[in-house]
């Protein structure tokens, strides 16, 4: 992921899960050597922004070629997964995780860290890197005063910010060193433009963006684009799609979304469109801060409403493709420019010397058929090798599970121990 080239007839020596050599010849006694001739090997895929409910769905990310994922709703049982992804208990896509979304005080919900004041918000920070969080997760209605402590608090603690945009500070507040990126296209919309889809103020906070080098963004198309779909297929909960959805989500969130936007139409029907045109300029939005020099990181919001953990990566890499970048620039957005977003991330995203193998072997180029991404012949995780068949097991595990007491009682135990 250097440069939109293959490299022909090499070899690539693993050993103990790093990749260790590449050359045109590697002799090593003892081990196993793996025939990938006619083959393509690349770098797995990194999902930047999913929301991770229980332990089937790390076996659809890697049925789809992701071997890394940034889970950015962290619980409790987030922690008790990578520490059981570390010591190697479960077959898994290396696993990052934020803490618990901190919020303002008056954005109520039992999914959010409502903060009053920036000595609770600074002693949040300090918690949660003591507990083994990856990353902060910043979200609506803080305040510049709980903000600062946060920004303030993170740099002491060096841990790094991920933020989905907060309301009550301008937009440009998240351009801040420590925060590593910056989530959802659709939050360019409703907040610095404020609804107006204008290309040449869009162009304002696009040059902005630019001018921070250390930002990355990621557009989450695939998640805004399925309330379209919701609005277009009054049976879409009844597809065989979402029985890749875990139980308890598809009875309570994909439920109360297809509700929400079912009214809406009904309503109002001229919304059909105005969702469809705000989908339109979101793909503008990737093209802008792509043809500006924006690092654009993949993420899918995996997890919730009906976008499917895993299916999805690819719905978002064909947005990025429809927006008008290559190949390569779409791959890159889902490995190199994945992994260099956190320092703690730096040892994916490319086939090189001291690299984790995390990679994928596919029976077509993906430079040239981006869909064959869809179905890798062999995933390496960690460099395990995972063969098609045991990547279908992991799909067919997930399907139609019976988990739903399981992931509310898990749930109910993120409502009860302090967040």
């Amino acid at each position: 992921m250097n440069q939109d080239t293959v490299l022909v007839d090499k070899m690539v020596y693993i050993k103990e899960g790093i990749i260790e050599k590449i050359d045109d010849t590697i002799v090593v006694n003892g081990i196993q050597i793996f025939d990938g001739e006619n083959k393509y090997l690349t770098p797995g895929l990194i999902d930047m922004h999913v929301h991770v409910w229980d332990r089937y769905e790390l076996g659809l990310y890697l049925s789809n070629g992701v071997t890394a994922v940034r889970n950015l709703w962290g619980m409790p049982m987030h922690l008790r997964i990578k520490e059981d992804v570390i010591e190697g208990n479960i077959i898994s896509p290396t696993f990052f995780t934020t803490g618990p979304k901190l919020t303002g005080s008056e954005f109520i919900g039992d999914d959010n860290l409502n903060l009053s004041n920036p000595i609770e918000a600074k002693g949040k920070v300090i918690s949660y890197k003591d507990r083994g969080y990856d990353f902060i997760k910043t979200y609506y209605g803080l305040d510049k005063a709980i903000f600062d402590a946060v920004i303030e608090q993170a740099k002491i603690s060096e841990i790094d910010i991920v933020a989905h945009p907060s309301q009550k500070v301008p937009f440009s507040y998240h351009l801040n060193t420590q925060i590593k990126s910056i989530e959802h296209a659709e939050e360019i919309v409703q907040q610095p433009l404020q609804f107006d889809l204008d290309t040449i103020k869009l162009q304002t906070i696009i040059d902005s963006i630019s001018q921070s080098k250390h930002t990355s963004y990621s557009p989450t198309i695939t998640v805004f684009n399925n309330i379209y779909q919701m609005m277009m297929d009054d049976s879409i909960l009844d597809s065989e799609s979402l029985e890749f959805m875990n139980p308890l989500i598809k009875m309570d969130d994909s439920k109360r979304q297809f509700e929400r936007w079912f009214n809406a139409k009904q309503e109002d029907p001229s919304t059909i469109d105005r969702i469809k045109n705000q989908h339109d300029f979101h793909l503008t939005i990737v093209k802008k801060l792509h043809e500006a020099g924006v690092t654009l990181i993949c993420g899918t919001d995996g997890g919730i409403g009906v976008t499917l953990p895993g299916f999805s990566i690819h719905t978002e890499l064909a947005f990025y493709k429809e927006a008008g970048l290559s190949n390569y620039e779409v791959l890159k957005t889902a490995t190199v420019n994945a992994s260099q977003t956190h320092s703690i991330m730096n040892q994916f995203g490319t086939i090189e010397d001291g690299k984790i193998a995390n990679l994928l072997l596919m029976d077509e180029n993906p430079l040239v058929t981006l869909s064959s991404l869809k179905k890798p012949t062999y995933v390496f995780v960690n460099g395990r090798k995972l063969d098609r068949e045991t990547l279908d097991s992991f799909n067919e595990k997930a399907k139609n599970r019976k988990n739903l007491i399981a992931t509310a009682f898990r749930y109910l135990e993120n409502l009860i121990i302090e967040k």
